[in-house]
């Protein structure tokens, strides 16, 4: 057996797999690791092609999460869902009340926030069926749009990424692409123009290209993320769905360095091997994109916004650290980055061996 769960060795504790054919709810719990603590991560909605892909999206993304939410600092575990199905023709409240009862039969192993086709609102409805949800709104006691720390975490990734590569970490005048102009890529760009870089951005959504250039004239459109990687920049930020560095993409690439929001950008194990090859300095995307998570997970404590950006703030250290661990040890930055991250996770989780009575 190779198409199930057990067949992909994926090494997660635990998959759940719901379905409420009154709302119509076909979702997919993921959660890979608990050792930190319960499984956070966000419900993604998304029109699947296959049930296959969408439990390959869940496990992939769930064991991101874990790696995440260890180098964050975070005493969270890692876990995400999936919802299949187009959230602009099926969503509904009632598709939502009855996902929320599944997470609330998980009793706390998982905590879900938003994703791709999910938003604030989303979970504000979720919560009226389980208390294992962040990102809601501030109305409803919630941290808001974790969007906006995520790209934070990202430009402050960017910086110490530029600082290593560059010496200083001033973007003036640096040209950046940005893939993918949604809910955090166009709050990056805003990020970028303020420090004085010069942006080009590109996007499947004329909507989401409209509403950037309205903000921001002064950004450069391609047409495509393709054109985005053959051009001429200093650093690309894929900041749309995963899987955009393969092998017919990175030989394509032009940046000197990859910086960007969006989840598992590297299609296969070996992706990093073959930037670091080509000299292209790669910030792993759970590194950088962990703003997100520290800001929903602040909320489980009393959402308090400027300490939430002050842990996100870290990630500009953090990413040096992973930059210097993978120098000394002649690896790939994403090697060095699950390293940190494995050895948390090991060292940290060791310790329910002490019993506590």
């Amino acid at each position: 057996m190779t198409d199930g769960v057990f067949g992909r060795d994926s090494g997660h504790e635990q998959v759940v797999f719901c379905h409420d054919k009154a709302s119509g709810l076909k979702a997919i719990i993921g959660i890979y690791s608990t050792a930190l603590g319960p499984g956070l991560g966000g419900t993604r909605f998304y029109p699947y092609a296959s049930e296959s892909d969408a439990l390959d999206d869940v496990l992939a993304l769930s064991k991101g999460m874990a790696y995440k939410n260890a180098l964050a600092g975070l005493d969270l575990g890692g876990g995400k869902a999936v919802i299949i199905g187009d959230p602009a023709t099926v969503k509904s409240e009632a598709l939502l009340r009855a996902y929320g009862r599944f997470v609330q039969s998980l009793n706390g192993r998982y905590i879900t926030a938003c994703d791709v086709g999910t938003y604030v609102q989303d979970m504000d409805v979720v919560a009226r069926e389980t208390r294992y949800v962040t990102g809601r709104s501030p109305e409803d006691g919630g941290a808001g749009d974790s969007s906006v720390l995520t790209a934070f975490g990202v430009f402050q990734g960017m910086r110490a990424s530029a600082e290593h590569l560059w010496g200083s970490p001033d973007l003036a005048g640096r040209r950046v692409g940005v893939a993918g102009v949604g809910k955090v890529g166009h709050i990056l760009v805003g990020h970028l123009i303020d420090a004085g870089a010069r942006v080009v951005i590109s996007d499947v959504s004329a909507a989401a290209i409209e509403r950037t250039r309205a903000k921001h004239p002064e950004v450069e459109v391609l047409g495509s993320a393709d054109e985005l990687i053959r051009a001429e920049l200093d650093v690309f930020a894929p900041c749309a769905l995963g899987g955009s560095l393969n092998d017919e993409t990175v030989p394509e690439l032009r940046a000197r360095i990859v910086c960007g929001a969006a989840n598992n950008q590297l299609a296969h194990p070996g992706i990093d091997k073959l930037l670091d090859d080509r000299g292209i300095l790669f910030a792993p995307d759970y590194l950088v994109n962990a703003g997100g998570v520290i800001q929903v997970s602040d909320e489980l404590h009393g959402f308090d916004f400027a300490r939430a950006k002050r842990k996100t703030a870290q990630i500009f250290d953090t990413t040096k650290s992973v930059f210097a661990l993978a120098e000394a040890e002649g690896v790939p930055a994403a090697t060095a980055a699950d390293r940190l991250a494995e050895r948390r996770m090991s060292e940290i989780g060791s310790l329910r061996a002490i019993h506590l009575g």
